[in-house]
C-alpha cells in the first residue's frame, strides 16, 4: 500500500495498518487535503485483502483532531462553497461501508470532525486528559461528517442532543458513561493497549470479523425479528466455509 501522503501517515505491519493524522503543528486539523489522502487510504483499505485491522490514531502529544481547519474557510467565497467543496467525495459513506475492524486511539482534543471520524471506528479507547466537543452549531454550522447520527445512534436522542446543542467539552469519564469511548487508559500505555486488541482481532478469520460487522452496523438499522433472520442466514452462509 503505497504511503507517499503528507496529512497522514500510513504503516503496515502484518495484517494491521496504522494511520496518523500527520499535521501535529495545528493539532492535526481536518483539510481537504487530509480529506483527499484519506479518501485513497480507505479506498485501498477496502481492496487490500491482506489488511484485516486498521488503527486510527494523531501525531503529537495535543490532540487526536481538533477538527476541521477554519482557516480553508476563510479562504473560500463563502461557507457553503466550503463545505460543497469537502463534499465532492462522499468520504463518509466509503468509510462507513468497510466492513473492516477501526480501532481509535484518542488523546487531547478530540473536537468536531475529529470526534466524527472516531466515530465512524468500532472502538474508541481513550487517555484521561481528551476533551471531546462538537462544536458545529454554535459556530453557525451543522456536523457535515455524520456526527448528528453516528451520536445518536450510539447514545440516543436524548444525550445526543444535549451534546450537539450545548456544544459542552465531555470529559473521558463522561465519554465512557455515554458509550462514546469503552476504556480509558494512561497516555504512556494508550498505543500498547490499541496494538493489543488489534492483534487480537487480527488472529480472527477475517469472514467471522466481516460478517460480524456487517450483522452489527446492519442490525442498528432494522427490526429485531428482521436482525434474528439476518444472524441465522449468515451462519447458514459461513458454514458452507467451513
Amino acid at each position: 500500500m503505497a504511503n507517499n501522503f503528507e496529512s497522514i501517515i500510513l504503516e503496515k505491519k502484518s495484517s494491521i495498518l496504522t494511520i496518523t493524522l500527520n499535521r501535529p503543528d495545528i493539532l492535526n486539523a481536518y483539510n481537504i487535503q487530509m480529506r483527499d489522502e484519506m479518501w485513497q487510504a480507505l479506498l485501498a483499505i477496502k481492496d487490500d485483502l491482506e489488511v484485516k485491522v486498521i488503527i486510527l490514531k494523531g501525531a503529537g502529544e495535543k490532540a487526536f483532531c481538533a477538527g476541521a481547519d477554519l482557516t480553508e474557510f476563510t479562504t473560500a467565497p463563502s461557507q457553503t462553497i466550503a463545505r460543497q467543496v469537502r463534499r465532492l467525495r462522499p468520504i463518509w459513506e466509503l468509510w462507513a461501508s468497510i466492513r473492516k475492524p477501526f480501532i481509535c486511539a484518542l488523546h487531547g482534543y478530540v473536537i468536531g470532525s475529529g470526534l466524527e471520524m472516531a466515530l465512524l471506528c468500532d472502538i474508541r479507547i481513550a487517555s484521561p486528559e481528551v476533551k471531546i466537543r462538537l462544536p458545529e452549531v454554535a459556530l453557525g454550522m451543522l456536523p457535515a461528517a455524520g456526527g448528528s447520527q453516528t451520536l445518536t445512534k450510539l447514545t440516543g436522542i436524548s444525550t445526543a442532543s444535549k451534546m450537539l446543542l450545548t456544544t459542552n467539552t465531555i470529559s473521558a469519564n463522561e465519554a465512557l458513561q455515554m458509550g462514546i469511548i469503552s476504556k480509558i487508559i494512561k497516555a504512556s500505555e494508550l498505543q500498547s493497549e490499541v496494538e493489543h486488541i488489534a492483534e487480537h482481532i487480527a488472529g480472527i478469520n477475517i469472514n467471522n470479523t466481516q460478517s460480524l460487522l456487517n450483522l452489527v452496523k446492519t442490525g442498528n438499522d432494522i427490526s429485531l425479528s428482521q436482525g434474528l433472520e439476518l444472524e441465522k442466514n449468515v451462519n447458514l452462509k459461513n458454514s458452507k466455509h467451513f
